[in-house]
C-alpha cells in the first residue's frame, strides 16, 4: 500500500510538473498570437504548477513510507532528515523552486512573470537530473545532459497539448490552424530528438540487449510503443487535420481536439511508466 500511494503521487507529480513547465514554453513561442487564450493558458500553468508543487513535496514526505514498507515511516524523523540531505532532497528543492517561479506567469502576468516562469521551467526540467539512475551512473554528466534535453523536449510537446486545446476552443479556426502549422514546423525537427536522446540514455544505462527482458527493459519497451503511437497521432494532426482546419473545416477542429486529448493521455501514461520503472526497477537487474 505504501509503495502504491507513494508511486502514484510520484507519477501525478511528474505529469503536473512537466505540464507546468511546458505551458510557459508555449506562451513564449505563441502567446502573442493567441490573445483570447493567453489568460486561460496562464491559469493552466499556474494551477498545474501549484498541483505539482504539492505533489512533489508529498512524494518527498511519503518516500520513507515506501522505503520502510509502512505508512508509519512518514513519521520517522531520522529517515526524513536523511532523505532531505540526499539527491532526492536536492531534486525536490530545485523542482519546488522551479514550480514556484512558473506560478508567477499566473500570479504576475508581466514580462518579469513570463521570464521567471521560463527560468522556472528550466529548473523543473533540470531537477530530474539530480536523482535516479542517471545521477548514480559513472557517466552521470553525459546522462544528465541527455536527460535534460529529453525532458525539455517532452515538456515542449506535452506542455503544448492542453494549451492547443484551449486555443482551438477560444481562437478562430484560422488562428488555430496557423498555430498548429507553426508548431508542426518546429516539432518535426525537435520531437524525433526525444527518441534519439532516450535511445542514447538506454544504450548507456543497459548493460546488454538481454536487459530488455528485465522489468526495467520491458517498461522501456512499453515507453517506446507509446512513443510510436504518439508519432502516429502527431502525423495525423500535421498532415490531415491541420490542413483541413486551414480550409475552414469545423469537423477537423473537433477531431483535432479529440486527438490532442488522446496524445495527452498517452504521454501521461508514458510518464506514469517512467515513474514506476525509475522507482522500482534498475537497468542493471
Amino acid at each position: 500500500m505504501a509503495d502504491f500511494i507513494a508511486i502514484s503521487v510520484r507519477a501525478l507529480g511528474f505529469v503536473a510538473a512537466l505540464q507546468a513547465a511546458g505551458a510557459p514554453l508555449f506562451l513564449s513561442l505563441f502567446g502573442g498570437d493567441v490573445p483570447r487564450s493567453t489568460r486561460a493558458i496562464r491559469h493552466l500553468a499556474g494551477r498545474t504548477a501549484l498541483a505539482g508543487l504539492f505533489l512533489t513535496i508529498a512524494y518527498q514526505v511519503l518516500e520513507p513510507a515506501r522505503l520502510t514498507g509502512e505508512l508509519a515511516g512518514v513519521f520517522d524523523g531520522s529517515m526524513q532528515a536523511l532523505l532531505l540531505a540526499s539527491d532526492l532532497g536536492t531534486a525536490t528543492a530545485v523542482r519546488v523552486l522551479g514550480l514556484a517561479m512558473v506560478m508567477l506567469v499566473w500570479l504576475r502576468p508581466s514580462r518579469f512573470g513570463a521570464a521567471a516562469a521560463l527560468t522556472g521551467s528550466a529548473l523543473v526540467v533540470a531537477s530530474f537530473a539530480f536523482m535516479g539512475h542517471t545521477a548514480a551512473d559513472d557517466q552521470r554528466w553525459l546522462l544528465a545532459g541527455l536527460l535534460i534535453l529529453h525532458l525539455l523536449l517532452v515538456a515542449f510537446w506535452f506542455g503544448a497539448l492542453w494549451p492547443f486545446y484551449l486555443v482551438s476552443r477560444h481562437e478562430t479556426l484560422a488562428t488555430s490552424a496557423l498555430i498548429v502549422e507553426a508548431f508542426s514546423r518546429l516539432a518535426v525537427w525537435l520531437v524525433p530528438v526525444i527518441f534519439i536522446a532516450g535511445l542514447a540514455m538506454s544504450m548507456l544505462l543497459l548493460p546488454s540487449l538481454a536487459s530488455l527482458t528485465t522489468p526495467y527493459g520491458l517498461s522501456l519497451l512499453a515507453k517506446i510503443s507509446g512513443f510510436a503511437l504518439l508519432m502516429a497521432l502527431a502525423s495525423l494532426n500535421k498532415w490531415r487535420l491541420g490542413p483541413r482546419m486551414t480550409h475552414g473545416d469545423e469537423h477537423a477542429a473537433h477531431a483535432f481536439r479529440r486527438s490532442l486529448v488522446a496524445e495527452w493521455v498517452l504521454i501521461a501514461a508514458v510518464l506514469t511508466v517512467t515513474a514506476v520503472m525509475t522507482a522500482l526497477f534498475s537497468p542493471t537487474h
